[in-house]
């Protein structure tokens, strides 16, 4: 799902009961990941395919290409994301 936060992008998903956040645009051609899949614990781009880490956004077929992460914590029904 993407969700908009201080004028960014950013998208957000949900699997094994973990919530995770991350920059929505994939590094390859800015596809838009939250309109994407979540398989496991990757998020796979709706454009061409490639995959990033829920956790850490590093992209399958390269771990030092990273999407930024960033920190999510659940208050209630809330989902509280940390961006600088």
């Amino acid at each position: 799902m993407e969700m908009v936060l201080n004028g960014r992008v950013i998208c957000v998903a949900k699997a094994g009961g973990k919530v995770s956040a991350m920059d929505n645009v994939c590094l390859h051609r800015g596809g838009p990941l939250g309109q994407g899949v979540v398989e496991a614990d990757k998020i796979i781009c709706p454009w061409h395919g490639w995959t990033f880490d829920r956790q850490t956004g590093a992209a399958s077929h390269d771990t030092a290409t990273r999407v930024p992460v960033y920190p999510v914590t659940i208050e209630g029904d809330d989902v509280m994301i940390y961006i600088d």
